[in-house]
């Protein structure tokens, strides 16, 4: 598979893709910076009404996972989760299905900007969501420094 040319898709979880979903692992100095897809998947059915969650492909290898907490309500929506499995990283996939997961939400009612948070360290995922366009609020939640995109 190059990288290059690989086309990214954010897929829905299956029966039969779950379980290499949660397989999944980012590297060890990441691990603290992310729960396990196997948490953010019960999460996801079992504490949140607004969760949206996808697999993340590169052509046909499931590279990540991403899950979107999306309160059309209240027209807030916050990436909540986001990871990239420690073999693909670095290949600009996480970089294209969060562009994804943007254009996703530009569609979604009354959006107008997109939040995270993030903690700093080593093998933080600040760094990137600077890249990306983030900017940092002044705001912490849950002792993680909250990011804004404004869309």
């Amino acid at each position: 598979m190059k990288s290059e040319k690989a086309i990214v898709t954010l897929r829905e979880v299956t029966a039969e893709t779950v379980r290499a979903i949660c397989d999944l692992k980012v590297a060890e100095n990441q691990r603290n910076f992310v729960a396990p897809n196997a948490v953010s998947i019960a999460q996801a059915y079992f504490e949140r009404d607004n969760a949206w969650f996808r697999a993340v492909y590169a052509d046909e290898t499931l590279v990540g996972f991403l899950m979107l907490d999306d309160d059309p309500a209240n027209a807030e929506y916050g990436l909540w989760r986001f990871m990239i499995d420690a073999r693909y990283q670095g290949h600009g996939y996480g970089r294209q299905a969060l562009e994804l997961l943007i254009a996703h939400v530009r569609t979604r009612p009354g959006a107008t900007e997109l939040l995270t948070s993030c903690v700093p360290g080593d093998g933080s995922p600040c760094p990137f969501y600077e890249r990306m366009g983030f900017v940092y609020t002044g705001e912490e939640d849950d002792g993680e420094l909250v990011m804004r995109l404004i869309l």
